[in-house]
């Protein structure tokens, strides 16, 4: 989990999702998350199936969709605090996927790690336009604190850039997403590298 976390976006892309995940993968990312709240189920079942057989190498997880997870043999999910709860999402996937578990408080981080969850994304660090219904930022604060009281890898998600990205890093991300800051440039690749630099 450590480095950048690609999440996809059709909405905000130049380029497309296919694309964009060819660039992050040759940016040497290792975890892919795809997230499409647009298109009809078997858009996102096709879609998903084609950047599953290029995420060879990579770990490939499904926003919210449990059952599109076991549809395309994805790698796990990652599911927000109205989606399936972590327990409920195992016994559908079993023990051998990856559940990732967005948290916006520190009892919310306690309890996904209590179920279970295999890694925190601990959302939204700073004011973000990506997600509109992402809440208020959760600030550097909190990712100490559950940097501090959990023993999973956390991913920080919702504003960071190039600028803040070495204060996020510092507060104890394992990995950070900056989905506008990258899927919106010209070259994906280069700014993934970007931010794959700062973690040396």
């Amino acid at each position: 989990m450590k480095g950048y976390y690609f999440i996809t976006d059709a909405r905000l892309s130049r380029a497309g999702n296919v694309s964009d995940v060819q660039s992050a993968l040759a940016a040497g990312v290792r975890v892919v998350q795809y997230r499409d709240k647009w298109a009809d189920d078997a858009a996102l079942i096709a879609e998903a199936r084609l950047l599953r057989r290029l995420c060879q190498g990579a770990f490939f997880l499904i926003n919210d969709r449990v059952e599109v997870a076991l549809a395309v043999g994805a790698d796990g999910v990652h599911l927000g605090q109205k989606d399936l709860s972590c327990r409920e999402a195992r016994r559908w996937l079993g023990a051998g996927k990856i559940i990732g578990i967005t948290v916006n408080t520190m009892e919310q981080a306690l309890e996904a790690a209590r179920q279970g969850a295999d890694y925190l994304g601990v959302a939204p660090i700073f004011a973000t336009h990506t997600k509109p219904d992402a809440g208020a930022p959760a600030g550097l604060r909190l990712l100490r604190e559950v940097r501090r009281r959990v023993n999973l890898p956390l991913i920080a998600i919702g504003g960071i850039n190039q600028d803040n990205a070495p204060a996020v890093i510092a507060a104890g991300a394992d990995g950070i997403c900056a989905i506008s800051a990258v899927v919106t440039r010209p070259d994906v690749q280069a700014a993934i590298s970007g931010f794959q630099r700062l973690f040396g």
